[in-house]
């Protein structure tokens, strides 16, 4: 009888994860795959291998966290966490890894987010968010674009995560879009005259520019202001 489910090569899903405490339990054990994203969504495990794009994903991704984590920072408003930050919400059937997450203090503190330790771990090292954080960002790559633009941000949604931002470099148009959560879904955040969106989340508005380079590259920077 079948134990395991290989995939690629790479990652090895064991049989019977049938609810989220199975796969939680899996996914923070040193038995849990090193590469690829994998995320749990409402009874489905999906894996996603491919490499991240060298400018439509990881440059755009460092210019996000560049001035988030430098307000986050210089303001002492919580922490800002990226790849391989586990975010699980029971009651949403969900645990994944966002792109960038930030967590605020206030969050912390009342309780609405956990930091889950890993098991027999020394004190002070987590492995895990539990509970819905303040923000998720995820950035669109060819592999997961109905994921990102649909799954995803009806999940988040589900999970009561206040702000989701979404990112898309892969066309010849820069795609950026802040969203507020309303009742059970989101929706986009306005855009004012000089084209920013405001962010509740950081009280300020931000714009993402996008340039080409002389060898055609694409170049960010991710402008702000105070609200």
């Amino acid at each position: 009888m079948a134990t395991t489910i290989r995939f690629e090569e790479q990652v090895e899903i064991p049989l019977g994860l049938g609810t989220l405490a199975e796969f939680r339990a899996w996914a923070t054990s040193d038995a849990f795959p090193e590469q690829g994203r994998i995320d749990y969504l409402s009874g489905s495990i999906e894996v996603d291998m491919s490499p991240e794009d060298l400018f439509c994903h990881g440059a755009l991704k460092v210019e996000l966290i560049r001035v988030l984590s430098q307000r986050v920072k210089s303001q002492g408003l919580g922490h800002l966490f990226t790849d391989r930050t586990r975010v699980s919400v029971p009651a949403a059937e969900l645990s994944v890894e966002p792109d960038i997450v930030f967590l605020s203090t206030e969050a912390r503190s009342s309780g609405r987010v956990r930091l889950v330790p890993k098991e027999r771990g020394r004190p002070g090292r987590y492995v895990e968010l539990e509970g819905p954080p303040d923000l998720v960002v995820e950035i669109v790559s060819d592999a997961s674009v109905t994921k990102d633009t649909r799954r995803l941000p009806e999940a988040y949604a589900r999970a009561r995560i206040p702000e989701f931002w979404l990112a898309d470099a892969r066309g010849s148009e820069l795609v950026f879009r802040i969203h507020h959560l309303a009742e059970s879904a989101y929706v986009p955040a306005a855009t004012d005259a000089e084209g920013f969106q405001r962010s509740p989340v950081f009280g300020a508005l931000f714009r993402l520019d996008g340039r080409r380079d002389e060898q055609g590259e694409w170049v960010f920077d991710l402008r702000e202001k105070d609200a």
